[in-house]
């Protein structure tokens, strides 16, 4: 079990758009199991590898209530979002100790590379509809509190900031 070190706000990695993978090789899984290790230490429901440092595009989800059932996906993109929006309180171990209420389409289908290399298209809802946006804005160097107001997100990392002494 490897646990990784999480950036700290406001690292360049984190507003850095991860490279596409071309295909997956055993570093790859290698990476992969670490990055669940380390959601699973958070705990979390989901890490993008540039979260850690790593500027591919890779990121796990796990939104089960009995855990142990992590989604590994290579190059996620979203298809297809619903119209109906789910508000849901999102954090980052990135910048600890703040969250934010943020509202995002409840259903999305995604397109990415599983662990054997296939392409899979998949529907996610939930927890794991928002994980799973939640990971391709980290991908694309985006974080959660980019889609507040700028009042609201300027008094996030502020408090943010305080917390970190």
């Amino acid at each position: 079990m490897t646990v990784r070190p999480c950036l700290p706000w406001p690292d360049k990695y984190l507003r850095s758009r991860a490279e596409e993978v071309s295909e997956i090789t055993d570093e790859t899984l290698t990476l992969w199991q670490d990055m669940i290790d380390t959601m699973e230490a958070m705990p979390g429901v989901g890490l993008a590898a540039n979260q850690i440092g790593v500027l591919q595009r890779l990121a796990v989800i796990d939104g089960s209530s009995e855990r142990g059932r992590a989604v590994r996906l290579a190059n996620p993109e979203i298809l297809h979002a619903s119209v109906a929006l789910r508000e849901h309180e999102e954090a980052s171990p990135n910048l600890p100790g703040v969250s934010a209420k943020i509202k995002r389409p409840r259903a999305v289908t995604v397109r990415y590379m599983d662990e054997t290399g296939a392409t899979v298209e998949r529907d996610f809802v939930g927890i794991e509809a928002t994980s799973v946006q939640h990971q391709i804005d980290h991908l694309n160097g985006k974080m959660y509190f980019d889609k507040l107001s700028k009042v609201k997100r300027d008094m996030l990392i502020r408090k943010a900031k305080k917390l970190s002494g």
